[in-house]
């Protein structure tokens, strides 16, 4: 009678240490999985090569002089008022970004911002820049132009 009373002791106290040791170790593995920081997320305007390379002195150069000869008027261009008149090379599209887009007066990322466009607006592209880093639209309800990140604009049909 003691004999099994013991076993059944030794048993008990067997499957508890096995059972809270076996739930240590799983409690140990997710407390470690929860300490390791994620993969930085890339986004499509993202610049990948500014992350693995030093960021170089950018260079300006001043403007050059403007001559306005007063007798020969320069003309205002027109605005475009149909959507199908486009531009050549120019094509329409939607912003994607969810947030808005800023217009910059130039295409750099140091330009002051003229304006802004909202999510899911209708732009004309009128060009990009030679890094193909920035595009060059037109709000097709106000006739706004102005310079945006590339990337951020889905081509229209």
């Amino acid at each position: 009678m003691f004999e099994n009373l013991l076993k059944f002791i030794l048993g008990f106290v067997l499957a508890l240490a096995v059972l809270s040791g076996t739930g240590l170790i799983v409690a140990f593995y997710f407390v470690n999985r929860t300490a390791v920081n994620p993969p930085k997320p890339i986004f499509a305007n993202d610049n990948s090569t500014s992350q693995t390379k030093k960021p170089q002195a950018i260079s300006r150069t001043e403007p050059k002089e403007k001559i306005i000869s007063i007798s020969s008027p320069i003309p205002a261009p027109s605005p475009i008022k149909s959507p199908n008149l486009l531009p050549p090379g120019a094509y329409q599209g939607i912003v994607t970004w969810a947030g808005g887009l800023s217009m910059r007066s130039e295409p750099d990322i140091n330009s002051p911002s003229t304006s802004g466009v909202g999510a899911n607006k209708k732009v004309i592209i009128l060009e990009e820049s030679t890094d193909k880093k920035w595009q060059k639209i037109r709000i097709a309800d106000t006739n706004q132009e102005g310079w945006v990140k590339a990337g951020n604009i889905q081509r229209s049909q």
